[in-house]
Order: structure tokens, then C-alpha cells, then sequence
């Protein structure tokens, strides 16, 4: 039987090596170990060296910073100190121009609802004149030409509003862009101040591991402060814009007011003339009129004088002719043509002229006094005109344009 094993493995021997092998590696770790002494030595120092100097820097830096958070603090403060300023000069505008628009809507609407309707409705009044009296005069020029100066200020009232809603809308906007610029420092100004306050000891630090951008401002310096000085020019523009506007403002009204009180006293001048001329045609008519009625009443007495008269004629003209009736029974040659016959036919025909010449006046007494009543008429008639004519002008027009009021407003 033949036994299966496999020989043992026998190490061999260690190299040994020479003295002198010996004596080279000691040399050889001592010049290392004096190598790598020297490297830490040089490492060390320099560790400390840029451990001082990075302090330094790091300290330098936050000095720096902090400096220049101060100056971007004070810059900030400034430009919105300044931004403040034109601000409240701004609204002060604002508010002025809103008073300069409610009296130019005040003005506008006594021109417009006011003076207007009122000349309208004295030419509508003024139509209701009666007969002759119907006439164009120097009131209604003057109702006409006012009605031109009410609607010329109307136009002048309203095309000034129009340019002071304009100026108050550029203000208010001038006011948005400034107000938003002021958030935006404020918003800055609170980030930065609160920058200034941190420290390299305060709590809630964090180092950001992202890999967004931390520094993502993109505008420059000088557009910075660019936007902020054309916002102040801008509405320093604006401002002075608006100041000559309000003394334009006064100046427009002033001249409109001026105007229309000139038209109203020439209107009021024609009308208290027209009264008085009317007056004084009303006065002599019924003076005239008095002296038709007496006139009148005596042609009326004429004529019943010259009818009594002539009754009386034909009662001597009825006695002469039963005189001559009554000798026409004489008899025989007593029938002659004596003396009391002639003087009876001469009666007669006496008689007949003369009450022929009275009836001629009668009937020229009746023409008279059917032309004096007539003519009595006539001037009643005038006169009830001449009476509506100062009832409309003096009563419904004077009376309605006492509300005529023309201030600065």
C-alpha cells in the first residue's frame, strides 16, 4: 500500500546582508527623518504664517466691508433723504393742483349750468315779447354776445382742466416710481444694516453649498444711481411743471371771471336802458292815454251838444214849415208872396243849412271820436305790451339773473 502525501515546503533561508548594507541604511533613515524634520519644521512655520496673514486678510476684509456697508448705507440714506424731499414737494403739488382742479370744476360748472341756462332762458323769455316790442335791441346783442363769452370760457375752463388732470396724473406717476424706488431702498437699506450688524461670532450663520450664484446683481454702479437721479429730475421736472400751472390756473379764471362779469355788467347796463326807455314809452302812453279819454269824454259832450242842438234846430225848423203850411190855407189874394212868406222860406232854408252844417260836425265828431277810441285802444294795447315787455325783462330776467354770481372761485 503506498502512502499519498505531498513534501513540506521549506522557507529558505533570509538573505542576510553586509555591514556595510547595514551602516548605508542607517545613514539613509537618518538623512530622512532629518528631511522630513526640516519639511516640518519649514511647514510649520509657514502654517503660521499663513495662518497670521489669512487672519489678517480675513480681518482686513470684514473691515473693509463693513466700511463700505456703512458707505452704501450712508449713500442709501442720502438718496432717499433726497427722494423724501422732492417727495413731500411732489404731493404738496398734488394736493395743490387737486384744490386748482376742484375751482376750475366749480367755475366750469357755474359757467355751465349756472350763467348759460340763465342767458338761455332770458332770450326764451325775452321771445314772449308782444307786438313791436318784439324787436332785436341792444339786449339781445348783448344776451348773444354774452352767451359767446360764457361758452368761450366754458371751452378756455375746460381745456385747462384737461391739462391739469394731465399734470396730476404725471405727478401721480412720478409719485408710483418714486414710492417704489423708496420701498426698494428701504428694503435695501434694512438687508444692509442688518449685514452690518452680523458677525463672524453671530448665530444662524450658514455657508452656502448651492451651486446658484450668490452674487446674481447684474446692474452697475452708476445705473444704480442713475435711476435714482432721473427719478429726481423727473419729478423736479414735474414739479416745476405744475407751479407755473397753478398761476396759469389763476391767471385763466381770473381772465374768465374778469370777462364774464365785464359781459354781465354791459348785459345788466342794456337791460336797466331797455327798462327805462320802456318806462318812460310806458309813462308817456299813459299820459297819452289819460288825455284820448278826456279828449273822448268832451267829444262824447260835443256830440251830445250838437244832436241837442240840432233838435233844438228842427224844432224850429218844424215850426216854420207849419208856419207856411198853415198860410197855404189863406184864401183868395190873401195868398200872396208877402214879406212874413219870404222871411219864413229864408227861415227854412236857414234852418236846413244850419242843421245840414250840424250834422256835417256830428258826423266829423263821430269819425273823431270813433279814431280817438280807436287810438285809445291802440295805446291800451301798447301799453299791456309795454307792461309784459317790463314784466319779462325786468322781473323774470333781472330777477333771475341777480343769481348771476362771478367770483375767482
Amino acid at each position: 500500500m503506498q502512502n499519498n502525501y505531498e513534501p513540506a515546503l521549506v522557507p529558505p533561508p533570509p538573505l542576510k546582508f553586509t555591514l556595510h548594507q547595514w551602516h548605508l541604511n542607517n545613514r539613509h533613515r537618518f538623512r530622512c527623518s532629518e528631511a522630513q524634520q526640516e519639511l516640518a519644521d519649514r511647514l510649520l512655520n509657514e502654517s503660521k504664517r499663513v495662518c497670521e496673514l489669512s487672519t489678517e486678510t480675513v480681518r482686513d476684509n470684514k473691515l473693509e466691508t463693513d466700511h463700505r456697508l456703512k458707505e452704501k448705507i450712508e449713500d442709501i440714506e442720502f438718496r432717499k433723504k433726497e427722494l423724501l424731499r422732492i417727495r413731500k414737494e411732489v404731493l404738496f403739488e398734488i394736493d395743490a393742483l387737486l384744490i386748482y382742479k376742484e375751482r376750475i370744476m366749480d367755475a366750469l360748472s357755474s359757467v355751465k349750468k349756472n350763467a348759460l341756462v340763465i342767458c338761455e332762458k332770458c332770450l326764451i323769455f325775452r321771445e314772449h315779447r308782444l307786438g313791436i316790442d318784439l324787436v332785436c335791441d341792444e339786449v339781445d346783442t348783448e344776451l348773444l354776445k354774452e352767451c359767446d363769452v360764457v361758452k368761450g370760457a366754458e371751452n378756455l375752463l375746460v381745456r385747462i382742466l384737461e391739462q391739469t388732470q394731465e399734470q396730476i396724473r404725471r405727478l401721480k406717476a412720478t409719485l408710483y416710481y418714486m414710492d417704489h424706488e423708496l420701498e426698494d431702498k428701504e428694503n435695501n437699506l434694512r438687508i444692509d444694516k442688518h449685514n452690518l450688524t452680523l458677525k463672524e461670532t453671530s448665530l444662524n450663520l450658514s455657508i452656502y453649498h448651492g451651486i446658484s450664484r450668490l452674487d446674481p446683481s447684474t446692474i452697475e454702479l452708476n445705473e444704480w444711481e442713475m435711476q435714482t437721479n432721473n427719478n429726481i429730475i423727473a419729478a423736479s421736472k414735474e414739479v416745476n411743471g405744475a407751479r407755473p400751472l397753478r398761476c396759469y390756473i389763476d391767471t385763466i379764471i381770473k381772465q374768465a371771471v374778469d370777462d364774464l362779469i365785464g359781459q354781465k355788467s354791459a348785459t345788466d347796463g342794456a337791460f336797466r336802458r331797455r327798462i327805462e326807455e320802456t318806462k318812460e314809452t310806458k309813462m308817456k302812453l299813459e299820459l297819452q292815454h289819460s288825455e284820448i279819454m278826456r279828449q273822448a269824454a268832451d267829444m262824447k259832450q260835443n256830440i251830445t251838444r250838437i244832436e241837442q242842438s240840432i233838435a233844438d234846430k228842427e224844432c224850429y225848423l218844424a215850426l216854420a214849415h207849419t208856419r207856411l203850411g198853415n198860410r197855404c190855407q189863406r184864401p183868395g189874394l190873401e195868398l200872396t208872396r208877402d214879406l212874413v212868406e219870404t222871411n219864413l222860406v229864408k227861415e227854412v232854408h236857414d234852418l236846413r243849412e244850419v242843421v245840414s252844417k250840424l250834422q256835417a260836425t256830428m258826423f266829423e265828431a263821430q269819425a273823431s271820436l270813433r279814431y280817438l277810441l280807436k287810438t285809445q285802444i291802440q295805446i291800451e294795447e301798447d301799453i299791456n305790451v309795454k307792461t309784459n315787455t317790463l314784466k319779462i325783462d325786468e322781473v323774470d330776467c333781472m330777477t333771475l339773473r341777480q343769481s348771476m354770481d362771478y367770483h375767482a372761485y
